[in-house]
């Protein structure tokens, strides 16, 4: 994957607005609507945290990704296998596939890259959450050996109160070493 930069970010704004407008059933699963989320300034932090990352098809973004180096507090309430401090987490946001890209496995070839990422960085486990509603990403983070970790109900302004679940992978059981 490749890193985002501060003059990609109309590159990574299209992709969301891509997604948003194009996927199907994404009010029923996903829930995003730009503005609300993501937000331009969310899209500008995590780029200017070095937190973006794009994954490429030759010269075209396939997809694009945010990796917090820490976790946020709303992580702390999850019983995790382990209990890490916030900066010994990796933490997966706002992950997306292009339209023209979807079917073909990207959004799991994206969390293995954020898997090397993370362990590059030295982190001990990489989390992510999901919308309860949203089947289909819990579906591929599952397949991707993603374990359940737990439930809890938050607002979003993008939802208002609902169920997110949270789901955890840890370097060490990962298959995948890097070499």
């Amino acid at each position: 994957m490749l890193l985002v930069y501060a003059n990609d970010f109309e590159a990574v704004k299209k992709i969301y607005i891509d997604v948003i407008e194009n996927t199907p059933l994404i009010e029923q699963y996903a829930r995003w609507v730009y503005g609300k989320h993501s937000t331009d300034e969310q899209l500008r932090a995590y780029i200017l945290h070095d937190e973006m990352y794009f994954l490429m098809d030759e010269d075209d973004a396939a997809g694009v990704v945010a990796i917090s180096m820490n976790q946020g507090a709303e992580y702390e309430k999850i019983v995790w296998r382990d209990k890490l401090p916030n900066d010994q987490v990796a933490t997966v946001h706002l992950l997306a596939v292009s339209p023209s890209y979807q079917g073909r496995s990207l959004g799991i070839k994206i969390l293995e890259e954020a898997m090397k990422i993370a362990v590059r960085n030295g982190k001990k486990a990489l989390r992510l959450d999901a919308l309860k509603t949203n089947l289909p990403a819990q579906r591929m983070y599952e397949k991707a050996g993603f374990l359940y970790r737990g439930e809890q109900r938050l607002y979003a302004e993008n939802t208002g109160v609902t169920d997110f679940l949270y789901y955890e992978k840890i370097p060490e059981l990962d298959l995948f070493k890097e070499g």
